[in-house]
């Protein structure tokens, strides 16, 4: 699975080539590679600050985002690595609470690039062992660590011994990837993607989780009790309402009353409060009610049920804009726009299922415009709903649309909503 990136800075472009000539051959799993590599840099991922390692298949990203926000409402210097990048690279690498530079990232990646050419790493293993790189190099408080695929292969599971292991939503998602048929592992499908999110799990590590249903439940417990791992999982250890003000949420150290999260979507309230369970089972790095509180109202995650600001694309239109590529994202963008009419702009990655998505959002469709995903294999009109229109981009699916006053949705993928950031002049920092 390869990825793509671009930068106006020619040094950065340079390393950029060559990660995106990297590939991986068909059917490698394990950390072997990724070990090797870290080992050839010095380690740097055993001299991390407390680390907070995040997996699941929706929610992590949001997750992340409000556990860096409370923790810097407490003064802490933070490093974060997510993925994928919306519009600039740098966006995968946050240290101490800037993005990287131009000048360091090109530095960083040839020197990864050089010393690992032999190995074969793929464009995900160079990206974190860069971002380790800089984390063990510069000093902070805490680094936070967003799964990028799965979990138990993926290259972030290196990490020995974090602060604490937290895993948000589970649902069907990179199907080719996380369902290939291998033996001791469970068939059904969400209780297999629940054992390999749950391979995060390391010895006598707090493992903080949501709740979920049976087949799934058990593999997290199951993963937890092989690793004589402290399991927190939401309706057991602790809970969390959502109130029409606020977020109550409970456990063994006690109740908080804190605010609703100023990200749209009500699922928000749900990753925000996974955020607050990790912080009050790890006891690595302090943080108070106050910053907890202050976090959640500060927090921002682009492209995730964003509103577009005024810019070359909106010209006083109502546009939302999401990410969202799976079952689960459709359903919660239904539930957030609660049956009001729109027109959908659309672009999906060819891996991914246009019905799963679009099925939820159906009854309230007024147009569906199919748009390509920039420099992706992506779907054809063919995959959407009869009497769909196709635009070669999304400014010309926006002008063919009428002046109705309807709402306008974009979304399908990640890297569809970075290209609308940047025609919108909407650069996340």
């Amino acid at each position: 699975m390869r990825d793509f990136a671009r930068s106006d800075d020619a040094a950065v472009q340079a390393q950029l080539d060559r990660l995106g000539a990297l590939s991986v051959p068909d059917g490698r799993l394990g950390l072997e590679t990724m070990l090797a590599l870290l080992e050839r840099l010095g380690s740097p991922h055993l001299r991390l600050p407390p680390v907070f390692h995040v997996a699941g298949t929706n929610g992590k990203g949001s997750t992340c985002a409000f556990l860096r926000a409370m923790l810097e409402a407490e003064g802490h210097k933070v490093h974060v690595t997510t993925s994928p990048h919306l519009v600039r690279y740098n966006e995968r690498i946050r240290v101490a609470g800037q993005l990287i530079s131009d000048a360091r990232l090109a530095e960083l990646l040839a020197k990864v690039l050089d010393i690992g050419a032999d190995l074969g790493p793929s464009f995900f293993e160079v990206t974190i062992a860069a971002a380790f790189t800089e984390f063990a190099r510069v000093p902070a408080d805490a680094c936070i660590v967003e799964v990028g695929l799965g979990g138990r292969f993926d290259a972030t599971n290196v990490l020995p011994s974090p602060a604490v292991c937290g895993i948000a939503a589970l649902g069907i998602d990179h199907e080719r990837f996380l369902l290939i048929p291998e033996a001791g592992t469970p068939y059904e499908p969400l209780s297999r993607i629940a054992f390999e999110k749950a391979g995060i799990a390391k010895q006598g590590v707090p493992l903080v989780t949501l709740s979920y249903p049976g087949g799934p439940r058990a593999e997290i417990i199951r993963a937890a009790h092989a690793k004589n791992a402290p399991l927190a999982m939401r309706c057991a250890e602790w809970t969390s309402e959502i109130t029409g003000t606020a977020l109550l949420y409970s456990d063994a150290h006690g109740k908080l009353e804190l605010p609703l999260p100023s990200i749209a979507g009500a699922h928000q309230a749900e990753n925000a409060a996974l955020a607050v369970a990790m912080l009050r089972h790890q006891y690595t790095v302090t943080i108070s009610e106050d910053a907890m509180a202050a976090g959640i109202g500060a927090a921002r995650w682009p492209a995730r049920l964003q509103r577009l600001g005024d810019g070359p694309l909106t010209q006083g239109r109502l546009i939302w804009l999401d990410g969202g590529h799976n079952r689960s994202a459709g359903q919660a963008l239904a539930d957030h726009f609660q049956g009001q009419k729109m027109h959908l702009i659309i672009g999906m990655l060819e891996a991914k299922d246009p019905a799963a998505l679009v099925d939820p959002l159906s009854a309230m469709i007024a147009s569906t415009t199919v748009v390509p995903v920039p420099g992706h294999d992506w779907h054809s009109i063919d995959a959407f709903p009869q009497g769909s229109k196709r635009a070669e981009d999304v400014p010309a699916a926006l002008k063919a649309l009428p002046d109705d006053g309807l709402l306008v949705l974009i979304t399908g993928s990640l890297y569809l909503a970075g290209e609308v950031l940047r025609l919108n002049d909407e650069l996340p920092d």
